[in-house]
């Protein structure tokens, strides 16, 4: 009898903790032709984002070229952010895609760098942000000179209770962008264009990559070093100078 009810309460905890199955196929990624230039300016932007996070203290997810899908048993309603940020999520935890109600987080951020087909990119990626519910989004166009209706930057907001609406549109080299609390500053042109993470009241200053910082450091050390040396130096002179005082 008693085996009977161990095996009733096993049973019932059982079908507690069993969560619905969504027997929906969510693609963890598609051929879209990504250029090299695209991939070039992802590759540096994304680890500088996260390192910018960490200096400030700011716990988020960084990543990047992943699918967002923002409905459930819709496969086909999502977004594929160039650079995405999901605020309070762990930088090391493992995505494949991000599934906006499982956790009810959204991203906080998305950039999308316009491709070849930038009448596309120019008008879809705000229509499926804004039906995603991301708050802000930076749409950045490094070949701006292509054609008459281009711009180097349209920078998307959520205002009061409206979708996504432009709050601004610039040719400049530079744009603020409140949720990463910096500037994006492009450098450089053609294939050479880059984006980097800019800091400052005008974003003249640009926040270092690793690398730039290991160096920077070094740079520091030795200076220091150097003057360290020059400093016993110093002393030594003036310490002979006092000896030969004293004969």
């Amino acid at each position: 009898m008693n085996g009977g009810a161990n095996m009733s309460v096993a049973v019932g905890a059982s079908s507690k903790a069993a969560k619905p199955v969504d027997p929906t196929i969510y693609p963890v990624d598609e051929k879209v032709g990504e250029n090299t230039l695209q991939r070039a300016i992802l590759e540096l932007l994304r680890p500088l984002i996260e390192r910018w996070f960490q200096h400030r203290r700011v716990r988020a997810f960084v990543g990047a070229d992943q699918f967002i899908y923002y409905v459930q048993h819709a496969p086909t309603e999502r977004v594929a952010p160039d650079i995405y940020v999901l605020p309070g999520v762990r930088q090391g935890t493992p995505i494949s895609v991000w599934k906006t109600w499982e956790r009810g987080i959204v991203p906080s951020f998305g950039l999308e760098i316009v491709s070849r087909d930038w009448l596309k990119d120019y008008v879809e990626a705000p229509e499926r942000y804004a039906a995603a519910g991301i708050p802000e989004l930076v749409v950045f166009d490094p070949s701006p000179e292509r054609h008459a209706d281009r711009v180097a930057w349209q920078h998307f907001r959520r205002v009061r209770n409206r979708p996504l609406t432009c709050v601004e549109v610039s040719r400049s080299d530079r744009i603020r962008v409140p949720a990463l609390g910096c500037y994006l500053r492009a450098i450089g042109d053609g294939e050479s264009t880059r984006l980097r993470v800019a800091t400052g009241p005008r974003g003249d200053e640009l926040f270092p990559t690793a690398e730039e910082a290991a160096i920077a450091e070094k740079e520091v050390a030795i200076a220091a070093r150097d003057a360290a040396v020059a400093r016993v130096a110093e002393l030594e002179a003036k310490l002979r100078k006092r000896r030969l005082r004293s004969r």
